[in-house]
């Protein structure tokens, strides 16, 4: 039976495998412009997962990341949330899979229980320990997946979990188009449309 740490790791890692694998065949412009009026865009979800995994295992634990990261000194607070022309698709992604090396180090090294503090959290709430940051990064990750998700739908029509597993059960557009206009029409029914 694998350990429970082990096991947090898997879930981890296949948020952070379907974020990169949502910019799998897209071009520069479609990778980085905004789709949402927030501006989400899956470039930038890439550069913010980077940034704030950097925090928890590295920074909280007292294992600082070996690399600057020049926007989290940014005036502008969402910095890591769009990547600048100059920050290439190879080197955010580069960057995050480096970070994942770094926070995997944490994880192995470290038992769950040990402690750390978040200094951007609440005082009552900034001491926790390594299975809490982790459970918050799994939480994280697969909540900016699920983002990545209705973007890159958004884009190009890919949908999937993660590649030659799509989760979702259908596989020709007729019996989306079907499914759609069934829930579309139950929408409406209920709202007495």
């Amino acid at each position: 039976m694998t350990d429970l740490k082990t096991h947090l790791n898997r879930y981890l890692q296949s948020g952070r495998d379907a974020v990169l694998w949502k910019l799998e065949g897209l071009g520069e412009y479609d990778i980085r412009r905004p789709l949402t009026p927030t501006g989400t865009n899956l470039l930038g979800l890439v550069k913010h997962l980077a940034s704030v995994e950097t925090g928890y295992f590295g920074e909280c634990f007292a294992r600082p990341f070996p690399e600057t990261l020049p926007w989290l000194d940014d005036d502008d607070a969402h910095a890591d949330l769009w990547a600048t022309p100059d920050e290439s698709r190879d080197y955010l992604t580069d960057l995050y899979r480096r970070v994942w090396d770094h926070s995997d180090a944490t994880i192995r090294e470290l038992d769950l229980d040990a402690e750390g503090n978040v200094p951007w959290w609440p005082t009552e709430r900034a001491t926790v320990t390594l299975g809490q940051i982790l459970t918050h990064m799994i939480a994280e990750t697969h909540r900016h997946a699920g983002h990545a998700d209705i973007v890159r739908e958004g884009i190009d029509g890919a949908i999937g979990m993660r590649q030659g597993n799509d989760n979702l059960g259908r596989d020709d557009e007729q019996s989306w188009t079907e499914y759609f206009d069934l829930v579309e029409q139950n929408a409406r029914k209920a709202a007495g449309r």
